[in-house]
């Protein structure tokens, strides 16, 4: 008996509604395009965009469009037919570039993608990025070349499908079309693939479809619901009815309720889930398990982060879908995780190593400093990176930022930021600040690095007060766009720099020449007490001097001006009566000598990268030649 005919028929599912991922450069309208399609049919809503900081979008979010709503909106391009798929479910990814991760996680449970581009930019760095995105996961996507309205002279219509458009457009106007069309097509091609306008594919496995667009003044929709339906159930088949096994589902967001209590928002991307089950989900403490008390899935077209009460009861769901899910404990869950079904021993046991897996891979993307070489790189790449460099080991840096977030995407997207800053991470959790994050980021030398950063996230009742006011210990930064905190930190990184360095110099030993000005001995010795004009330079109390041949003289413990005023330093031209401990007037010194401020060999070093004035450095150079008479490298 052949092999072939011994093998297990594969049991397929029911067919479920494919999950679509919008992703694209941030403001090429990849939000837009949803709010359009939230705007159709009976059950329309209002705009996601309005609500988001900044107008980007910071957190993926989920809407459900039912086939109904599809096959109406589609009637004129599908001649009577209608779709196989129960709906769509739409992924709305952030789309700046920071969330690299977050939208990773969007696009891997995608089946398909719509890439957003701006037809009047064609490709930009974020649109690349998700390039690799799509490629790296294997996802098929159709492109929305958006904005079309902004070619000049174009006219829309709301509803209107683009090939009715493109008929009603003015010559001239097509031909500028064309031209920004043509554009696009060349720029894709650069980066391996073919793309083309979908009313001209033939073959949709060896061309990637081009739907032009207008988000904004609702023209042609219908063909981009059309071919990414159409593309899916030709070409997915397979992966559609795949439902059967243990659930799988993201956690997009876990929220406090009024009536429910604490629930989690997940998109349930694999199996099925029922009243009563119980699920295995990250915590900051490990995996933990609840049961489920409650499904709800949001009613009509709403997005879930805006459903407000339209939430419908379900005693269970299928894949794939939008679910909150109301059950104990749920203030633990990590947002950006996966959940699992969790009823059997095996589930269990395969769900907890499968959650730390997870969290493993997301400790080993924080980025760290090695403290001998000063090289940042992350945790995963550390002693490889190291080894590269001239330290030749490495030793991890305990002296990095603490970061926290609402979910883990952010938390990754904030540490990508750092990275790229070279700023390594001492500690990243989820969730709000608490009195542990407070203790490390007490427990960090640098000054620059004495800092919480949260993004979407606050402290805790027990330390907010801690971190209120410029007299806090521990600089709190926080926000609900990443590069907002950012500019906020490295601003006050600045300054924090520059008072040290300030204060640095205060106590840096400067450069300095004093003569012993004749008849001006007022004490012997005990200390000796002479009359001194400071030829160049400055000098300071508590600082030593010595003779032009190196030899040692003796500590100033004041300084006093003519009129009696005692002064800490005297500059260049000022006249003094210096007070010495150690030697003696007439044995150790004499009148019209002369003396140098003896300035240590690691201040020397940091005044070689101060600017000092041309006698200063005169004087520093003098010093440098002397010391070096007995030590070649003294200091270098």
């Amino acid at each position: 008996m052949m092999a072939e005919e011994i093998e297990e028929e594969v049991v397929r599912g029911e067919n479920r509604q494919p999950i679509v991922s919008v992703l694209g450069h941030v403001d090429h309208g990849k939000t837009s395009v949803l709010d359009l399609v939230r705007s159709i049919g009976s059950e329309r809503q209002a705009s996601v965009m309005d609500r988001e900081a900044g107008g980007i979008t910071q957190h993926i979010g989920a809407t459900e469009v039912p086939a109904d709503v599809l096959n109406d909106t589609c009637a004129a391009m599908l001649g009577g037919k209608n779709f196989k798929s129960p709906g769509l479910l739409f992924i709305d990814t952030p789309g700046h570039h920071s969330f690299v991760s977050l939208r990773n996680r969007g696009g891997s449970v995608a089946d398909i993608a719509i890439l957003v581009i701006d037809i009047m930019e064609g490709l930009q760095p974020q649109t690349i990025e998700s390039l690799n995105t799509l490629k790296e996961t294997k996802t098929p996507f159709v492109i929305a070349a958006n904005k079309v309205d902004r070619i000049h002279g174009w006219t829309c219509e709301r509803g209107r499908s683009f090939m009715q458009s493109l008929k009603d457009q003015r010559e001239d106007v097509v031909s500028l079309f064309e031209d920004r069309y043509w554009k696009i097509l060349g720029q894709f091609s650069e980066h391996g693939f073919n793309i083309e306008r979908y009313d001209k594919i033939r073959d949709f496995t060896q061309n990637v479809a081009v739907v032009p667009m207008s988000a904004k003044e609702g023209e042609g929709l219908q063909d981009l619901l059309a071919v990414s339906v159409g593309l899916a159930e030709r070409f997915l088949e397979d992966r559609l009815t795949d439902t059967i096994g243990p659930a799988e589902g993201t956690v997009l967001e876990m929220r406090d309720e009024i009536g429910m209590g604490k629930t989690i928002d997940v998109i349930l991307y694999r199996g099925s889930l029922k009243v009563g089950d119980n699920i295995m989900l990250a915590s900051n403490d490990g995996p933990f398990s609840t049961h489920i008390k409650g499904l709800k899935r949001p009613k009509g077209m709403s997005e879930m982060r805006d459903a407000g009460k339209r939430w419908v009861n379900f005693p269970d769901v299928q894949a794939a879908c939008g679910v909150k899910i109301v059950a104990p404990k749920l203030e633990q869950a990590i947002a950006g995780t996966t959940l699992y079904l969790a009823n059997t021993d095996e589930q269990i046991e395969n769900s907890k190593k499968a959650i730390q897996e997870e969290w493993r891979t997301i400790y080993d993307k924080m980025p760290i400093m090695c403290s001998v070489c000063e090289k940042v790189s992350p945790r995963v790449e550390f002693i490889e990176e190291c080894q590269k460099g001239t330290c030749k080991g490495a030793i991890e840096e305990k002296n990095g930022v603490v970061i926290k977030a609402d979910t883990v995407g952010g938390l990754e997207a904030l540490a990508f930021e750092l990275f790229k800053l070279k700023i390594p991470v001492r500690q990243a959790s989820v969730g709000p600040v608490n009195k542990k994050d407070i203790l490390m980021a007490k427990s960090i030398q640098d000054p620059l690095n004495r800092a919480i950063l949260g993004f979407s996230t606050k402290p805790n009742n027990e330390v907010a007060d801690e971190l209120k006011g410029d007299d806090s210990e521990i600089k709190f930064f926080s926000g609900s766009i990443i590069y907002h905190i950012l500019d906020s930190f490295e601003e006050w990184r600045e300054q924090t720099k520059a008072d040290i360095e300030a204060e640095q110099r205060e106590s840096l030993v400067y450069p300095g020449r004093l003569l012993y000005l004749k008849d001006h001995t007022f004490r012997a010795k005990g200390p000796a007490i002479v009359g001194m004009r400071v030829v160049g330079g400055r000098v300071h109390i508590g600082q030593r001097l010595m003779k032009l041949d190196g030899t040692s003289v003796g500590q100033v413990k004041s300084l006093r001006t003519r009129d009696s005023d005692d002064v800490k330093e005297a500059r260049q031209g000022d006249e003094v009566a210096v007070a010495i401990q150690g030697p003696t007037v007439g044995r150790h010194i004499e009148e019209l000598d002369e003396f140098y401020v003896d300035v240590p060999e690691k201040h020397a070093k940091r005044l070689k990268k101060i600017e000092l004035t041309p006698v200063e450095q005169e004087i520093l150079d003098e010093l440098i030649r002397l010391h070096r008479k007995d030590n070649h490298f003294w200091g270098r």
